[in-house]
């Protein structure tokens, strides 16, 4: 059996590439081929485009009810498409079961919450400063939105980059992850399925080589008015720099290096567990995964012994073949030797490994543990998207707290104390978007948007706020007012 072809999706139609290209999909623990998909050509990616600004002219000007009922429909839609979900996901992304909730139920509810959004669509009116005028403000969609998607957890990422956006009345043309174009074409299929219309939402795939020239064609479009990426700094300044050509906004959320400061008097046991939760779920490849951990010195001894049974008796393999394996592949080899290859810096600039071999299997490499790493170390310094977690202990509060700003990433931290006020005090000192109390760092509140402060996780958020622009209309009084110069005519 020949395995799956996806193909691109542009102006409601699903259709292979206009050259007839395509590219190979493989799974990143067997590396057998899984699937084949459309390579978009320029003139694809143009169509696209074309599709999106033609559908907006009329998509901006729905009611909020038909766009709302819509995503409500989607969700239905998504939860009886459970089988296909979970095949993709671990044929694809090597989803393990732990992970699979965040690309099917997870998006389920959150398509729900999205729904919602369309009851901040709103303006405000408020008196001019012309006496009898009034002013009136109103929140409109942008135009055309590029969204550019990652394949770590490729439903909801992706979700996001598009259905708010489409939401607030905006037209969308996406480019898939070439990693997991099969599993996100699966949602676009929902969301036509829900009846959005043609045009509204188009879906493209490139082959890696190509991915750079398509997207640069993208973003120059004239019709483009803004994009949103979720990957790495290194691609996130590409596309700034390629942005910046053009003064298009952008909203990033780039890397991230989350770091937990453990005080004297948290629940070490609790901490252990949260920390191993958020550091090896995925293989640590979420952006949330915490990397960075500052103890203070009197629960140093303690949490590092929690830390080592617990990173011990986690295994990483194939979890469809091997049952006792706890979290999955990276998601190419490649991953892994940059990643063995930070492991090694660090040992020899000082730090102690506690737990883990420096060795690989494929894309397969074990949890490990590092303690006395510092600021200046690359396994320190850079996001490493891997089962790796360091360590350094920290004699005061101050010294923690700024242990965990020497960082140029700032999405998101933890604080653990059984000191509310303690706690309040340090979270606010921590520079992140996000920051948790005695909770892990893979968290997410659907009140707001994980984001960035700058540097390299990016800026912006996925809210109504980034996908609208704010217009004020002025009303001038009824009577002439005098005007300036004419009236003294």
């Amino acid at each position: 059996m020949s395995p799956p072809f996806t193909p691109l999706y542009i102006d409601g139609a699903w259709r292979p590439a206009s050259t007839g290209a395509t590219f190979q999909v493989r799974n990143p623990t067997s590396g057998e081929v899984v699937g084949t998909a459309a390579a978009a050509s320029s003139k694809d990616c143009a169509d696209a485009i074309r599709a999106a600004a033609e559908a907006f002219k009329t998509w901006e000007h729905t009611p909020l009810s038909m766009r709302r009922d819509i995503l409500l429909k989607a969700s239905e839609i998504l939860a009886a498409k459970k089988d296909q979900v979970v095949s993709a996901a671990r044929e694809e992304t090597a989803t393990t079961e732990d992970w699979m909730w965040v690309n099917y139920e997870w998006p389920i509810d959150q398509m729900r919450d999205m729904a919602a959004a369309t009851m901040l669509l709103r303006g405000h009116t408020g008196q001019s400063v012309i006496p009898g005028g009034q002013v009136f403000t109103h929140r409109r969609a942008i135009g055309v939105v590029f969204s550019i998607v990652p394949w770590n957890a490729p439903i909801i990422l992706t979700l996001r980059a598009v259905a708010i956006p489409i939401v607030c009345g905006n037209t969308v043309v996406l480019k898939t992850s070439e990693v997991s174009p099969r599993i996100q074409a699966l949602l676009v299929e929902v969301l036509a399925e829900a009846g959005l219309p043609r045009g509204v939402l188009n879906c493209i795939s490139t082959s890696k080589d190509d991915a750079p020239a398509r997207t640069t064609e993208i973003i120059a479009h004239p019709v483009v008015r803004k994009v949103n990426f979720t990957g790495s700094d290194v691609v996130g300044r590409i596309i700034a720099r390629e942005a910046g050509k053009y003064l298009k906004p952008c909203v990033f959320e780039l890397g991230g290096k989350a770091p937990v400061v453990v005080l004297d008097d948290a629940d070490i046991p609790r901490a252990a567990r949260a920390i191993t939760s958020s550091a090896l779920l995925h293989s640590g490849q979420i952006c949330m995964s915490t990397e960075r951990v500052i103890v203070q010195r009197g629960a140093a001894e303690e949490l590092l012994k929690n830390l080592s049974e617990l990173f011990t008796r986690i295994k990483a393999g194939d979890p469809d073949a091997d049952r006792a394996a706890h979290i999955g592949a990276m998601f190419e080899p490649g991953s892994t030797d940059n990643a063995i290859s930070m492991l090694k810096d660090a040992i020899t600039s000082g730090a102690k490994l506690l737990v883990g071999d420096l060795k690989k299997q494929g894309a397969i490499m074990q949890p490990h543990l590092l303690v006395n790493a510092k600021p200046g170390m690359r396994l320190w310094d850079k996001e490493t998207f891997a089962p790796i977690v360091v360590v350094a202990v920290a004699d005061t509060v101050d010294e923690a707290v700024d242990l965990a700003n020497s960082s140029d990433y700032s999405l998101i931290a933890s604080v653990w104390t059984r000191d509310v006020y303690k706690a309040f005090n340090v979270a606010g000192r921590i520079r992140a978007g996000t920051n948790n109390i005695n909770g892990p760092t893979v968290h997410v509140e659907t009140i707001r948007e994980n984001g960035g402060l700058g540097g390299s996780t990016g800026y912006g958020v996925f809210m109504v706020e980034d996908w609208t622009q704010t217009r004020m209309i002025v009303l001038h009084p009824e009577q002439e007012p005098p005007y300036p110069l004419t009236a003294r005519l």
